[in-house]
């Protein structure tokens, strides 16, 4: 019975301190402004949540003094770096990981951080910066090429001059922020989530996160030539909106719809197959 009541206690505990560094880095990154990463954070921390809830009932919580030590050590640091952030600092990306090791160590120990494996690789897909995808391909080059071609597809008499897509009455310039890389790894991100939490097949796991990487870039690029043809037509409070404004988060929005859709589907036309599996 005192053992019983001392779990309990403890998995309180550990709900408290879960919920209190979910809750600082979403407020962290709020009140920097950082919107793609608020987006893509709640999403994961979504995720992993319902993952931990699914199998709490199971859960092996004992933890050495190594262990916990080395635990409180970790969360110590998350909150003290994050004592010091007022504007954007890449260990944003970082915290959610560490915070999910030393919560692990608290709870199970060195040897039970096992049965986290999954919360900690989705957390772990955090880490990855948009900028170091940028630096293995140059997405910046390739988006203004295809909406160069989208243009000319669309009657439009345009030209690329580098980065330049240049319209007969106007001009716009694509910059790394209009590359769609933030809509890409936002898009994977969702496609691991997906991979993590559904039984798929190796065909789908290869083909979830192909079709993630394309929609991002394709919806993307219908975006620059939006804003390639308001250019043209010199209506700079719609080119605004549509480039910096609640107009770009529809696009994010429409691109997120799309791939959900698609993930349905995937799951819908499995499930025929699993019933007829389990009837057999």
């Amino acid at each position: 019975m005192h053992r019983l009541k001392l779990l309990k206690e403890l998995k309180v505990w550990l709900l408290g301190i879960a919920a209190g560094l979910i809750a600082l880095h979403i407020s962290l990154i709020w009140r920097i402004e950082y919107t793609d990463l608020f987006g893509t954070s709640i999403l994961f921390w979504i995720a992993v949540s319902s993952l931990i809830w699914n199998k709490h009932k199971t859960l092996y919580l004992e933890s050495s003094v190594f262990s916990s030590f080395l635990g409180i050590l970790l969360i110590a640091w998350v909150l003290l770096k994050s004592a010091r952030i007022d504007s954007y600092d890449p260990f944003l990306r970082l915290s959610p990981f560490v915070s999910a090791l030393g919560l692990g160590l608290l709870a199970s120990g060195i040897k039970g951080l096992k049965q986290y494996w999954q919360e900690i690789v989705l957390l772990g897909f955090l880490v990855i910066p948009p900028s170091l995808i940028l630096a293995l391909i140059d997405f910046t080059s390739l988006t203004a090429k295809f909406s160069v071609f989208l243009l000319w597809y669309l009657g439009f008499n345009v030209y690329r001059q580098d980065l330049n897509v240049i319209l007969p009455t106007g001009i716009i310039e694509i910059g790394h922020g209009c590359s769609g890389v933030s809509a890409i790894v936002q898009l994977l991100g969702l496609a691991f989530i997906f991979l993590v939490m559904f039984p798929t097949k190796w065909g789908e796991k290869i083909l979830v996160p192909v079709v993630a990487a394309v929609l991002g870039f394709a919806i993307n690029a219908a975006r620059i030539v939006l804003l390639a043809v308001l250019s043209a037509f010199s209506n700079h409070e719609a080119f605004n909106y549509w480039h910096g404004g609640d107009g770009s988060l529809i696009f994010s929005l429409i691109s997120v719809l799309i791939f959900g859709f698609f993930c349905r589907f995937l799951l819908l036309r499995d499930e025929p197959k699993q019933q007829k599996s389990g009837e057999v």
